[in-house]
């Protein structure tokens, strides 16, 4: 797993320096995939090549595409839906469960466009690369304050580019993430599976009382899942009042 050096657009750029921002973009955000000329955002390159939006809106505007809601949001389980958004727009793996539960609920209480702009919009992405830094892995190099754990879990991850995001539907890191441990590195799974597979994955929603409950007695409650069912289910918790601790995939 190779550090890569960022890629800035500077204010002296040219068509070259753009076209090769473009390509980057592409590369990070849809995840090593090839992009047909039918697929490209031609209106948001135009304005990236003219100065109109920045690389972070440009970012943000390959994260809203069809392209990506297809591929990610739609084909992919819930858990790794979130694991990837990590990787695409961070950089990095999820660090806890508790991050992993955070958005999967964003997701579901706010929808599709919230749950991108929580990460583009976020402190955390702005400290990395600014308005015109393309996001890169920065888990191949230590950062003050970062777990060491984050290099295993960005392998597990980021295998080169080699690997094309969409091929695997499943999430790599709900173990460690959930028990908070380091992960082996090991070869690439290669049992990719289909996008109903991943969806009928089982998972685990933990919920805290309810407005149901007595004032004076905290329950709490366990919800088994599949992928394909969280949505409405989370939805059915939500409307109770209740609170969703975690979120977990049940291995």
């Amino acid at each position: 797993m190779a550090t890569i050096a960022p890629i800035e657009l500077w204010p002296t750029r040219d068509l070259e320096d753009v076209q090769a921002v473009i390509r980057a973009v592409y590369k990070q955000v849809l995840g090593n995939p090839h992009v047909m000329e039918s697929e490209r955002l031609v209106s948001a390159e135009s304005q990236l090549k003219d100065g109109t939006i920045s690389v972070r809106e440009f970012v943000r505007a390959v994260a809203k595409s069809d392209f990506y809601r297809s591929r990610y949001f739609e084909s992919c389980a819930p858990y790794r839906f979130v694991e990837l958004n990590f990787k695409h727009f961070l950089g990095r793996p999820p660090q806890s469960q508790a991050e992993i539960s955070e958005h999967i609920v964003r997701c579901v209480e706010k929808g599709y466009d919230a749950e991108i702009d929580s990460y583009i919009d976020s402190e955390e992405y702005q400290s990395a690369f600014g308005e015109n830094v393309v996001p890169y892995n920065r888990g191949a190099k230590t950062e003050v304050g970062r777990s060491q754990v984050t290099y295993n879990r960005t392998f597990a991850l980021d295998r080169g580019p080699s690997q094309i995001s969409s091929a695997v539907k499943s999430s790599q890191l709900v173990y460690p993430v959930a028990t908070n441990s380091s992960n082996k590195i090991k070869a690439a799974d290669v049992n990719l599976g289909g996008s109903g597979e991943a969806n009928k994955k089982k998972f685990k929603i933990l919920v805290r009382g309810s407005k149901f409950d007595s004032p004076r007695r905290i329950s709490n409650t366990e919800y088994i899942v599949s992928g394909d069912n969280m949505t409405p289910q989370i939805q059915r918790i939500n409307r109770t009042g209740a609170k969703i601790v975690s979120i977990t995939e049940i291995v």
